[in-house]
């Protein structure tokens, strides 16, 4: 059961990542806006989405789940940052329209269903936190 539950979060966290790049590499006005605010346009808007695409993939992948889920607990929190501790802002504002903190919602989505399997993994085969990290020969 709790493998088919991950399966559900890994695939929910996948969606997330990978719809994101229709934006990133379209030049949407808001994707430039963030990323300008940040200071890192173009070249962080499209450098971040080959690194969601990557990441999206190898999250439904059995051999490379566990880093992946890693990377995006990582990468997540960098968003949250982004949006806490930057002018961007929780509520991101860009040409007279709002996300209504949309963004910022869906990234901590995603890193709690991240934390979330990768505990489940850990209780499924039995190991710590560090000894499933460290185990890179885990499947399913």
């Amino acid at each position: 059961m709790l493998t088919k539950i991950t399966f559900v979060l890994r695939l929910v966290v996948s969606i997330i990542l990978l719809q994101s790049l229709l934006f990133k590499f379209s030049g949407h006005p808001e994707a430039v806006h963030i990323f300008s605010t940040l200071g890192v346009e173009p070249w962080g808007r499209l450098g971040l989405g080959c690194i969601e695409l990557i990441i999206g993939i190898a999250l439904l992948l059995p051999k490379t789940k566990i880093l992946a889920l890693l990377a995006t607990i990582i990468l997540m929190f960098g968003a949250i940052a982004s949006h806490l501790f930057t002018p961007l802002g929780i509520i991101v504002k860009w040409d007279g329209k709002s996300d209504n903190g949309q963004l910022f919602v869906i990234a901590i989505i995603a890193l709690v269903f991240s934390f979330i399997s990768i505990l489940f993994y850990s209780k499924i085969k039995k190991c710590s936190l560090t000894q499933l990290i460290s185990n890179r020969d885990i499947q399913n």
